[in-house]
């Protein structure tokens, strides 16, 4: 700052010296021009006035050699000149004061050298006998003056630096103190100068608006790290040179490490080369992804690599658990397979049946017996494709219209529609309990309470019974179907749930079993948010509860 103060005073004290002097300069040469054109004047009157009585002899007495003084004849001949021989010079008819006497009787012409360091004043008169005295003076002209005063601007100048230099050191000094003494912290509790009053106003402005920025950054910051803190997907942060900068408590637990893997190559902590390939591939491609199987789960490990103006900057990484969705498409495809094959059965067997009628190799007595075992194998397929469109609803998850319904009442449509199926093993089926009411989608609760009596009678044993049991218990509604059957394997208890299980094959194609009725019993409660659980001990029966959560 004392450099810009020094260079400003200096400025100003080098401009006004030139000024001051030039505009001094200027004045005196005009004031002494003046006067000197005034003696000029009046020197001519007294030399016409001397010619005009005297003549030649006059203008040859005068000693004074100040003045150049000229007699010029009407037609141009110079008569007398005190400072040239008059026959030599030329004739003068054509010079300006020349003409302007001959014709207005007094004439004036200023003229300058060639240099511009030198200017003559004439000044000319006709006298009484037609001619004309002329009378000049020479001087020095004002740039001439100004050359000559070089020397003593330059010493001004070099005064006016050193002083300069003084003046800036104490006025820097005097300025830049108080300035550097201020608090820019707290910017309107500083004592100085009233003119930076708006500058430090415009400051204490910018530190409010900084601290607001600093706070929502912090705020975004605090809540993006609460939110990859509880993320269920592993995240992970890599700078260029695929270090760790960031890393969830999600991915430590996948990739089994901790906090000091921070600053660390990703490389050391995942030492599984196909990771390393595929970030390779993220970072030359801009996206890659892998699936990792950890503790018995699919990770889909996707990697985007991060880049600024063509430069790269890192790479994040986002590992999200797959294993539902790979089961979910095992699954489908596991089902597809399934379908394919339960319905191609039940077509084979009424196809072969149909070909061995066409070609007349059944016996007359026996063709009753091949058209009912078309027309049950037909009824399986259409039971199989119900069930199939049932489950398929389901699995849509579709919105379907819910009611008051009366679980008693269920059990009894249920009974009823039974009844002839469990008269011809023999098998009671009894309902218990008090009425329960919820409100449910009344045809897949009906599914429900038939698909496992079914069951229940179909496993059976001949003279068994089948228990409806009805019952409230801990805020939760509860139905329990339980019979006197065969019971289940305890290896075979896990699965039974799943489409196309059967416990037993042989027994399930006799009674015309699709393998999907208990998928359908667990898809229906759980759209009912119920759960299903089984209780079986193999000859003794098995246990079936739904438990559903009871309406406040």
């Amino acid at each position: 700052m004392t450099k810009k103060i020094f260079k400003s005073v200096l400025l100003v004290a080098v401009v006004m010296v030139l000024f001051c002097c030039t505009f001094i300069l200027g004045i005196l040469y005009r004031h002494f021009t003046t006067i000197e054109e005034e003696q000029l004047g009046a020197q001519l009157g007294f030399v016409v006035t001397g010619v005009e009585n005297g003549g030649v002899d006059y203008l040859k007495s005068l000693t004074e050699k100040k003045y150049r003084i000229t007699w010029v004849e009407p037609d141009g001949t110079v008569k007398f000149d005190n400072k040239t021989d008059a026959s030599k010079m030329e004739n003068h008819a054509n010079r300006e004061e020349i003409k302007e006497s001959l014709k207005f009787g007094r004439g004036e012409c200023t003229r300058y050298s060639s240099t511009l360091t030198q200017r003559t004043i004439y000044y000319a008169k006709k006298i009484n006998d037609g001619s004309v005295i002329r009378i000049s003076i020479s001087q020095e002209t004002v740039l001439k003056l100004l050359f000559s005063m070089i020397s003593p601007m330059a010493i001004t100048i070099l005064l006016a630096v050193i002083l300069s230099s003084l003046l800036a050191r104490g006025v820097s000094k005097k300025v830049v103190e108080p300035l550097n003494n201020l608090d820019l912290n707290k910017p309107l509790q500083n004592d100085a100068y009233g003119e930076i009053a708006p500058l430090l106003r415009h400051i204490e402005h910018q530190h409010r608006q900084i601290d607001e920025q600093v706070l929502e950054l912090r705020q975004k910051k605090d809540e993006f790290q609460a939110t990859i803190e509880n993320m269920d997907e592993g995240l992970i942060l890599l700078d260029a040179k695929n270090s760790i900068i960031s890393i969830n408590p999600a991915a430590k637990k996948i990739f089994g490490t901790t906090d000091e893997c921070l600053g660390k190559d990703f490389l050391t902590v995942e030492r599984n080369t196909s990771v390393g390939n595929t970030i390779k591939e993220a970072m030359e491609k801009g996206k890659a992804e892998i699936i990792l199987k950890r503790y018995g789960l699919d990770y889909q490990l996707g990697i985007s690599k991060i880049e600024s103006a063509g430069k790269t900057l890192g790479a994040v990484l986002l590992a999200v658990d797959v294993t539902e969705k790979n089961n979910a498409e095992r699954t489908r495809r596991e089902f597809s397979a399934n379908v394919s094959h339960e319905l191609k059965t039940p077509l084979q067997s009424i196809i072969g049946s149909a070909e061995l009628m066409e070609n007349n190799l059944v016996k007359e007595e026996d063709m009753p017996r091949f058209v009912g075992h078309i027309r049950k194998e037909a009824e399986r397929l259409v039971n199989l494709v119900e069930d199939i469109i049932r489950l398929s609803w389901l699995d849509e998850n579709r919105d379907m219209e819910t009611e008051l319904v009366s679980l008693k009442d269920i059990a009894a449509e249920t009974k009823e529609a039974l009844e002839n199926t469990a008269n011809e093993k023999n098998v009671t089926i009894n309902i218990s309990g008090e009425d329960i009411k919820l409100h449910g989608v009344r045809s897949l609760l009906y599914e429900i309470v038939y698909n496992l009596c079914e069951n229940g009678i179909k496993y059976n044993k001949e003279g068994g019974k089948v228990d409806i049991t009805l019952s409230k218990e801990a805020g939760k509604d509860i139905l329990v179907v339980e019979d006197t059957g065969i019971g289940i394997k305890e290896d075979q208890q896990s699965r039974i749930f799943e489409r196309f299980y059967r416990v037993d094959k042989s027994r399930s194609k006799e009674t015309g079993g699709t393998g999907l009725g208990l998928s359908i019993v667990k898809h229906a409660a759980m759209y009912h948010n119920a759960d299903v659980t089984l209780e079986s001990t193999e000859g003794q029966g098995s246990k079936f509860t739904v438990m559903f959560p009871r309406e406040e």
